[in-house]
């Protein structure tokens, strides 16, 4: 594993109610790089996404961050390595109640040492770097799907974390809404160089954006293959090949 890595998973195993979904895993996360967790349904990817940020312990092994073992830290630790940590939750997850302005600056109110006019500036810089700009005064029930996803995207992005995870952003978009939020995500690690963790089982999207792809083998309960998409659907085990050659979308 790279000495550079941001996060490393080192023996992981994961499970759920009592049912094991991967054991063995080890992988790390690298400065500047998209990496895509794929698999199947089911198969534990935004499961494993809470353990990499904290959210949930695992059965044995570890995760590191630095030297640090999320599941070891206090809360005030794990607090402090969270404001590193951008997350993008599956649904979005925007604050109804709120306007999108007011939930873009939520986390930085909460966890930055800024005034308030600075808290706004920033917030509405974020929004215009997500092809937001008109949006801060907008609530989220006015707001499209892709336009909600990009607004969750900002909130994730409002305290600069070194490390972004999203879980399914292109989940339930329409194919050239999935293009464009495609086209976002690899403009923040080519701009900005986040690295950037990304849950998703839509093959366009990891051919487009992925440096590396992690498979998550539900069958196996473990991870098969760690590489390139493009080189993984020429040289990866089977099983791997014939997942990324059997959906629609495949490389763009």
């Amino acid at each position: 594993m790279s000495e550079q890595a941001l996060l490393r998973a080192e023996n992981l195993s994961l499970s759920v109610a009592g049912r094991l979904l991967q054991k063995d895993l080890n992988f790390d996360v690298r400065p500047g790089e998209i990496l895509a967790l794929m698999g199947g349904s089911g198969c534990g990817k935004s499961t494993l996404m809470r353990h990499l940020v904290g959210l949930q312990q695992p059965v044995c092994g570890r995760v590191l961050y630095g030297d640090v073992d999320l599941a070891e830290a206090d809360e005030a630790e794990l607090a402090r390595i969270r404001s590193h940590f951008g997350v993008m939750f599956q649904s979005g997850a925007l604050w109804s109640s709120m306007t999108v302005g007011e939930n873009v600056m939520l986390p930085l109110t909460e966890f930055a040492d800024l005034d308030e006019e600075a808290v706004e500036q920033v917030a509405r810089f974020k929004l215009a770097l997500v092809g937001l700009d008109g949006a801060f005064d907008e609530m989220p029930s006015s707001l499209s799907g892709g336009m909600k996803k990009r607004a969750a995207i900002a909130r994730a992005m409002a305290l600069d974390p070194p490390l972004l995870f999203l879980d399914e952003p292109s989940a339930g978009l329409d194919p050239l809404t999935s293009a464009r939020l495609d086209d976002l995500i690899v403009n923040l690690r080519d701009h900005l160089g986040t690295s950037i963790v990304l849950v998703t089982h839509e093959l366009s999207s990891i051919f487009a954006v992925a440096d590396r792809a992690l498979f998550l083998d539900a069958k196996e309960r473990t991870m098969t293959a760690l590489d390139a998409p493009r080189r993984l659907l020429e040289t990866g085990p089977e099983a791997v090949r014939e997942f990324l050659r059997g959906r629609e979308g495949g490389p763009r």
